[in-house]
């Protein structure tokens, strides 16, 4: 679980980094939309932002490393798809302070351990969504453990033809 929606951000809105944590990064992944009957009928961006001090402190603090206002991003819209178009796409993820990147990577859907449909019905396994749902896929980029975000960071996520772009606030 990342977020209800009323704590999610979309396209241009602030990203939140928590002030109570030293070590904090974005987390880009392939976001599934998900229809009541539990079909994936497309996909956008997401960026599942993270305080990983706070999370490997203990495994009990893992809600708030993660689930907080303004660290889940989605957007900028919903691009309707099959599943077999998804299986094998580019993530890439790009991280701009001032003037410079600091961080670039990229990774594929198909690097994926598990199977899209395979995450779709864990996920749907005990829980309705009748009105569907977004599914964060899981991240294949991390920054090291030298990096950490900075109010005024610019993250650049692409998924296919879609890009989601955040300013870091605190």
């Amino acid at each position: 679980f990342k977020s209800i929606g009323w704590r999610a951000i979309g396209h241009k809105m602030p990203i939140r980094i928590r002030r109570d944590s030293g070590w904090n990064v974005p987390e880009p992944e392939l976001t599934l939309v998900i229809n009541g009957q539990r079909e994936i009928v497309g996909f956008c961006v997401g960026n599942d932002v993270s305080s990983r001090d706070i999370e490997g402190a203990n495994p009990l603090y893992l809600p708030q490393a993660k689930v907080y206002n303004a660290s889940c991003a989605v957007g900028p819209g919903i691009e309707i798809a099959d599943v077999d178009q998804l299986r094998d796409i580019t993530i890439q993820v790009e991280i701009v302070r001032g003037d410079k990147i600091l961080y670039k990577d990229e990774t594929r859907s198909s690097q994926m351990k598990r199977s899209l449909e395979e995450l779709v019905d864990y996920l749907t396994k005990e829980i309705d969504f009748p009105q569907g749902a977004f599914l964060m896929t899981g991240t294949g980029i991390v920054p090291g453990d030298d990096f950490s975000l900075q109010p005024g960071d610019v993250v650049r996520i692409n998924i296919a033809s879609l890009s989601l772009e955040n300013e870091v606030s605190s």
